[in-house]
């Protein structure tokens, strides 16, 4: 089946209550990785290309093998943009061939980002020249570092303001602001407390922001950005193996799951698939110093890849098994 837009993955995962994995990929590697997990747990898939994987790869490259893992797998698959800045990127991949874009104006003014985000939303929707594409929007900001996408500090989102939001855009999804953030240092040591092992604990997110958008917007589906756990397992690889990486910490997936069960359809991943592939990496040349074939130490990388999306699949997100209904959904509105 072609690359689909997120309708029908959000329309099910709302109804049964789980969310789907939007997995950043950069490369060939990490594309494998993603779908070899998924096909084997039977799962939907967003893939989901930066501004700064566009600039790293070429958006051609990105596109024709998101296109191969579809039809070689045959899972429900969307091609998503992450963090559009710009009505020219959105447009750029919309006519290239995406089937899903992001318009972020968080960091514009509320009258600003409503009228960016429209305009996105009035080309992507206008079926005249390609097909239907659904839009995300985000309200609230997240603080962090990740690729082009850099905040000191974040804003939790308006409740207040999501309606007005949602009726004036006319988006497909909204990203909201909860308390994730992006990148791999997620909270400064003084935000957190530290367990019996001296690591650290992170504070919990705001449910009650998310469970008052939700009482707001019935039925309509919510995107957690900045939502990587930061397995601890890597991150001691990495440093026992030259790496550098103290106090590195995410959010715990308990709570992920938990955002799952309720409005929160899809959950962005991504330095999660990075930690497991330099962890791979670092370990492989620590014990084959000899090694330069590069299918050597990225198989490795693709291996840890694989390891953490499956137990994304099966044990945070809740999708894994949901393919059929997706694709059976799917074929319904496409009647």
């Amino acid at each position: 089946m072609p690359l689909m837009n997120t309708k029908a993955m959000f329309d099910q995962a709302y109804k049964h209550g789980y969310a789907i994995g939007a997995f950043n990929v950069n490369n060939m590697e990490i594309i494998q990785g993603i779908v070899e997990a998924a096909t084997e747990e039977k799962a939907p898939l967003i893939l989901q290309v930066s501004k700064g994987a566009r600039n790293y790869a070429n958006p051609v490259y990105l596109q024709k093998m998101v296109e191969a893992a579809e039809k070689v797998s045959g899972l429900p698959i969307a091609l998503h943009l992450d963090h559009g800045d710009s009505f020219e990127l959105c447009k750029s991949c919309i006519d290239g061939g995406f089937t899903s874009v992001m318009i972020d104006g968080s960091a514009l003014s509320y009258e600003d980002n409503v009228a960016l985000t429209k305009k996105v939303v009035e080309y992507a929707h206008d079926t005249t020249n390609h097909p239907y594409i659904t839009v995300e929007g985000e309200l609230g900001t997240l603080a962090g570092i990740e690729d082009e996408v850099s905040h000191a500090v974040g804003s939790y989102t308006r409740p207040e303001e999501v309606i007005d939001f949602v009726t004036k855009t006319g988006v497909d999804s909204l990203a909201i602001a909860i308390g994730t953030s992006h990148g791999a240092y997620k909270f400064k040591p003084e935000q957190c407390t530290r367990d019996e092992n001296g690591v650290l604990v992170p504070p919990p997110l705001r449910f009650d922001i998310l469970e008052a958008v939700s009482e707001k917007l019935p039925g309509f589906p919510i995107v957690l950005h900045g939502s990587s756990s930061v397995p601890q397992e890597f991150v001691q690889i990495i440093n026992a193996n030259g790496g550098k990486m103290p106090d590195a910490v995410g959010i715990p997936e308990a709570q992920l799951r938990k955002a799952a069960t309720m409005s929160v359809c899809k959950i962005n991943i991504d330095s999660d698939l990075r930690l497991g592939c330099t962890a791979g990496i670092r370990k492989h040349f620590a014990e084959h110093p000899e090694h330069f074939d590069p299918r050597q130490y990225l198989g490795d990388a693709r291996a840890n890849i694989k390891k953490v999306v499956k137990h994304k699949l099966t044990e945070v997100l809740g999708c894994a098994g949901k393919a059929d209904e997706i694709i059976a959904k799917y074929n319904e509105m496409n009647k």
